[in-house]
């Protein structure tokens, strides 16, 4: 009997109300287990979910963020093993290229939960004006992001997407690779037992031709990652993001999902990743006498 895993929204891992599933297999066609297919009341019940846990991630103190995100990181390395083995069958990497990419995982999570203290520094400013104010620029968190997940890089890739939204202080909803969801629903469980509050990070599994239309046209999402959007599917989902006025982000122009370099740290670990989901508010202050 193949284990049917399950979804993670709010925390909790349910089942999906359809009750639809579908067979996953390793990158040599071995199949190895179930995974839910997501529905469109999934999306909207993690929706919901990321909504209600917003306010509270995003108010906490910056230090404590990455505190939290860092603890994140210590906890994948107690379960690297594991990452390893579901890595490996996922893509078809041999043992040490499989290690390899686990490893630059974790280091990759650590990157950016540094972060969280920081950015507010490097893209806030206190801007001059010709009048008796202050002015100054603060970066905020957009609100709930959507990401896609990249579909080759089952973990790596979902790392290098998922942190800086988190890091921004954004509530996230995550479809994950639809071919290799493994390495995502580990993660998840590595997530329930962190300090991360439930609803912070939700996940899907399904099919993204179902979930990237309701995830691109849901209003109450304030941003969108169509990184692993399948390209039959990017034009339409970034006219629906559009409509509701979401930001978007992109992968670099000239790349593509199947032939990214993730490993390639200069193009994976960047700071302006964070900045795609902060909103940047102008304060202005009379001076006091």
């Amino acid at each position: 009997m193949r284990k049917t895993y399950k979804l993670y929204i709010g925390g909790e891992f349910p089942r999906s109300e359809s009750g639809r599933s579908y067979v996953v297999s390793a990158a040599d066609g071995t199949p190895l287990a179930n995974a839910v297919r997501g529905s469109r009341k999934d999306l909207r019940d993690a929706v919901r979910a990321a909504r209600k846990a917003f306010p509270g991630w995003a108010g906490r103190t910056a230090m404590n963020r990455g505190q939290i995100l860092y603890r994140v990181a210590e906890l994948m390395e107690g379960r690297r093993d594991q990452f390893v083995a579901e890595v490996r069958q996922a893509e078809g990497l041999k043992p040490d290229a499989a290690a390899n990419v686990v490893a630059r995982a974790i280091d990759r999570w650590v990157w950016y939960a540094g972060w969280a203290d920081k950015i507010a520094q490097v893209l806030g400013s206190s801007n001059p004006v010709a009048a008796d104010y202050f002015n100054f620029t603060i970066p905020e968190p957009s609100g709930v992001v959507g990401v896609v997940a990249p579909e080759p890089s089952s973990l790596l890739g979902l790392v290098s997407r998922l942190a800086p939204p988190l890091v921004a202080g954004n509530a996230v909803v995550v479809l994950t690779s639809e071919s290799r969801p493994l390495p995502a629903i580990t993660l998840t469980e590595v997530l329930a037992t962190s300090d991360v509050p439930g609803g912070v990070v939700n996940a899907l599994t399904g099919r993204k031709k179902e979930l990237v239309p309701v995830l691109a046209n849901h209003a109450d999402v304030d941003a969108i990652d169509v990184w692993g959007v399948p390209d039959e599917l990017r034009r339409d989902a970034e006219l629906a993001a559009a409509e509701s006025v979401k930001r978007v982000a992109r992968r670099p122009s000239g790349t593509t999902d199947a032939r990214f370099d993730w490993l390639d740290d200069a193009a994976s670990e960047r700071p302006e990743w964070i900045a795609a989901y902060l909103e940047m508010k102008t304060v202005w202050h009379p001076i006091g006498v």
